[in-house]
């Protein structure tokens, strides 16, 4: 692991709730958690730490310290998170997990948590939330995306105008969200179509409002690269009115996302440029 070590802290779990039907809160505390801080932003997120069943690890567990010392294949799997909320006076970490059923790594660990589990996790990362002073915001996401944009509501200030699109598989998954801003939220329900498919299509089919937007644009890759491109090329939204990345690939997990991560970027920028530029 390159650059400036991360901080990490111990979590313990204090409680569990399903908000949905394919959404489990866990809420994690602790003296684990006593230099753990946040800054303001809305799309805080964490990097929760895996490690194999029967390998031992060194104490305290520490990444850095697993990639110096022990073969690659052995590496802690990691898996990042949004910070739903943090509540400095009682110390306590609200993460939202998405669930289905056995698959995947993070939602059977949350959907099986009980009172006195604990996890290592890695952060705060996160480099966004609500302008102030746009006239108007756009967020859109698919449910990877619900926790950062359902803290980024809540962030609104009175009376901000917002354009929301979640997708989700069915009114079923739907959440109850808290704005002080005029915030149009619309429940975009997949319906066993593509991943992204009818969110793109709602926000090509928006009828922008006058003003300078600032949006946030999180989730599945394929799809936040069609809408990148929608919103720089077709709208000519500047990138410094944009928050926007692909959260996960569909077909891959976490690790084989990670590593190609950096090359799409620079080939969707490219695109992008060459695009703008024609």
């Amino acid at each position: 692991m390159a650059g400036k070590p991360r901080k990490h802290h111990r979590g313990v779990v204090q409680r569990t709730e399903r908000i949905s039907r394919t959404m489990v809160r866990v809420v994690l505390g602790g003296d684990g958690l006593a230099e753990f801080a946040t800054s303001g932003l809305t799309d805080h997120y964490v990097k929760l730490v895996f490690p194999y069943e029967g390998v031992e690890y060194p104490e305290p567990l520490n990444v850095q310290t697993c990639h110096e010392t022990m073969p690659r294949e052995l590496w802690p799997r990691l898996r990042t998170y949004t910070v739903r909320a943090w509540d400095p006076e009682v110390r306590e970490l609200t993460l939202d997990f998405v669930v289905h059923g056995d698959e995947g790594l993070a939602g059977p660990w949350a959907e099986r948590a009980v009172p006195g589990d604990e996890v290592v996790m890695m952060g705060p990362g996160g480099g966004y939330a609500p302008a102030p002073d746009a006239d108007w915001h756009l967020m859109v996401g698919d449910l990877s995306a619900l926790p950062a944009i359902a803290a980024s509501l809540e962030a609104l200030p009175a009376g901000a105008p917002a354009h929301v699109f979640v997708e989700v598989d069915g009114p079923e998954d739907e959440q109850e969200t808290k704005t002080a801003g005029d915030a149009r939220i619309s429940w975009i329900h997949r319906g066993g179509r593509p991943v992204g498919e009818r969110l793109v299509r709602a926000v090509r089919d928006l009828e922008f409002p006058g003003g300078r937007v600032h949006a946030f644009v999180h989730g599945e890759a394929g799809f936040v690269k069609e809408l990148r491109r929608h919103l720089r090329v077709d709208r000519g939204v500047g990138l410094d009115q944009l928050s926007i990345s692909g959260y996960w690939r569909r077909g891959v997990d976490d690790e084989a996302w990670r590593a190609v991560k950096r090359d799409w970027n620079r080939r969707v920028e490219e695109e992008e440029a060459a695009a703008i530029a024609s």
